[in-house]
Formats: C-alpha cells, sequence, structure tokens
C-alpha cells in the first residue's frame, strides 16, 4: 500500500488511542494540516513526552502519475481510502512529488 511521507510535529490530545497533528506540503508548497490518532500515522508509541517532529506516513491511494512543465512526476493521491483521513480544510486529494510517496510500513 502507497503512503504519503509526513512530519508529525505535536501530540493533541491523550484521548485513546492519542492523536497527534501531522504536517506535509504538496507540489505546489501549499502545507497541509492533518489531526489524526498516533496508529493512524506511525507504528510508533508517541505521547506528549515524544521528541517531536517525528516521522510519518498517511495511507494513501495513487489516482493518478504525470509530469508537469517542470520535468517533475506528481502523483495524484487520495487519502479517503483506506483510513478516510482528511486535512482540518476537510481535502483528501492532494498532488504530492514522487520522492514524497512510500510503501507504507
Amino acid at each position: 500500500m502507497k503512503a504519503i511521507r509526513i512530519k508529525i510535529t505535536s501530540f493533541i490530545s491523550d484521548d485513546q488511542p492519542g492523536f497527534v497533528e501531522c504536517k506535509f506540503n504538496d507540489a505546489w508548497n501549499k502545507e497541509h494540516i492533518v489531526l489524526d490518532k498516533v496508529p493512524i500515522v506511525t507504528e510508533k508509541d508517541l505521547d506528549a513526552n515524544s521528541d517531536y517532529p517525528q516521522d510519518g506516513e498517511i495511507a494513501c491511494e495513487i489516482i493518478k502519475q504525470w509530469v508537469d512543465k517542470d520535468n517533475r512526476t506528481i502523483f495524484t493521491v487520495t487519502t479517503e481510502k483506506p483510513w478516510s483521513v482528511d486535512t482540518i480544510d476537510g481535502l483528501t486529494v492532494f498532488d504530492v512529488l514522487q520522492q514524497q510517496i512510500t510503501e507504507l510500513t
């Protein structure tokens, strides 16, 4: 399964199983913020005492792959599948650079 590389920037709630704030920039350098459960973005056991930022991943499905005018390979992805992850703005579809895509660990 594919995933977007993200940065887990802070722990925001002790509500089970713990919630974190995550950020990533899309291919157009727009920052996106996701608030979600720790197990959705990492296998690490994070809490308020953990060091931040931490690396994380958000599972995604690739919609299409294309090359822009600057010869960059871009993936249009959705985070709606498999776990209905969205940003604080309600977005689930993003253009990201090839190097931002990884295999979910």
